[in-house]
């Protein structure tokens, strides 16, 4: 048997930030990931984040930040949010808070990729590519064995495996979840007018739509939150009707758009784990909360998330305590539980606010939004919070 400090189960952005944050630690890691990275690096990917700058941070911080640059990181200074046939709009930009950009759109397997190179290079950590099987634990540790036969011990497993988290699963922690009643199309777009590193966002009766720019100033990602049947016929509709219901639905704000590569569809559904600690057990990422995509934040809580535990395993290690034991684990807990509900709540309100087309809550939509845009102390609050800073 293979013993370990910690074992973390999943080795996507979440899973490998946690296991990058603890380089300098005197502990002995596993990463268990029965898929590693696919994708390769060269090939354009429909899977995007919107890092903030508090993500920027850690990623600098983990000495990847460079190489993210130098491939196909594209900033983007200017946010503009409007409502389909409405007055309601507001827009951020840099020059109030004296910035040079409010983040960066980045392809997933982008940063996951740099993040393999780091954790591959760690001399604390050993990657193992299997699935795990079965989970046992002890007062003392977590005993967990794989597909292919190995067996290891940890004194700490952390779930970062997704929203359909095996370990939370297996550790029998309840899930609070809500159906959005939404699925995301996914893909990239040509537009006809460039997007000037700004991303936009149209809130209709029915649908959410995002375009977050770029590399290429003609190009971008689309984040489309759709009933599931809108989406079902918009993922099958043929690349003409396709670019011609997405130019109108868009406004025409970039001309004619062009769909380019696969789409692809999600289904949405918040998530909340009751607990995100447990005897032995700690959950980040999708494995503990999912929110909506609109304001592209997911990854971005998840990688505060690793910060946090990665901090509370340093703290504990220098008081000399067990750092598995779940009363060293609640500070985690209580903090990135009370994170998670606020931006589920604002998730769920934003949605609630722009949901139908009732008249009298369209008149409200427009006087508020329009109100905000010309209150700098409270627009500059809003951006600042969703920024990380």
């Amino acid at each position: 048997m293979k013993v370990f400090d910690i074992a973390i189960i999943g080795g996507g952005m979440v899973g490998l930030a946690l296991a990058a944050s603890l380089r300098n630690s005197p502990v002995k890691i596993a990463v268990i990931e029965g898929f590693p990275e696919k994708e390769p690096i060269e090939q354009l990917s429909n899977r995007v984040s919107a890092i903030n700058l508090a993500s920027e941070k850690m990623l600098q911080e983990l000495g990847i930040w460079q190489s993210l640059l130098d491939l196909r990181a594209t900033a983007y200074n200017k946010m503009d949010v409007w409502e389909k046939d409405s007055f309601a709009q507001i827009q951020f930009d840099t020059q109030s808070l004296g910035l040079s950009h409010l983040g960066h759109i980045i392809e997933n397997h982008l940063i996951q990729h740099q993040l393999w190179q780091k954790v591959q290079a760690q001399k604390n950590v050993e990657i193992i590519t299997a699935l795990p099987q079965h989970l046992g634990l002890t007062e003392s540790n977590g005993i967990l064995s794989t597909k292919d036969g190995q067996m290891l011990s940890a004194k700490l497993i952390v779930g970062a495996d997704g929203a359909n988290s095996w370990l939370r699963k297996q550790a029998d922690i309840p899930l609070i979840f809500r159906d959005y009643g939404h699925h995301a199309l996914v893909c990239n777009v040509k537009t006809t007018e460039p997007h000037e590193n700004c991303a936009r966002q149209i809130f209709a009766k029915d649908s959410i739509l995002a375009f977050l720019p770029l590399h290429q100033q003609n190009l971008c990602s689309i984040v489309w939150s759709l009933s599931p049947q809108q989406a079902t016929a918009l993922l099958n509709a043929e690349q003409d009707e396709f670019n011609k219901v997405l130019s109108v639905a868009f406004d025409n704000r970039l001309g004619l758009c062009k769909v380019q590569g696969e789409r692809k569809t999600v289904p949405l559904t918040a998530r909340y784990a009751r607990s995100f600690a447990k005897n032995r057990i700690a959950l980040v990422g999708d494995a503990a909360h999912t929110i909506h995509p609109l304001a592209g934040l997911g990854v971005n809580l998840g990688f505060q998330d690793a910060i946090a535990l990665a901090q509370e395993i340093n703290k504990n290690l220098e008081l000399g305590v067990d750092i598995g034991e779940y009363r060293y684990l609640r500070h985690y807990e209580r903090w990135r539980k009370t994170e998670a509900v606020k931006m589920l709540v604002a998730m769920q309100g934003l949605k609630d606010l722009f949901n139908g087309d009732n008249p009298l809550k369209k008149l409200v939509r427009g006087i508020g939004l329009s109100t905000t845009n010309h209150l700098g102390f409270v627009k500059e609050q809003l951006i600042k919070q969703a920024l990380g800073i």
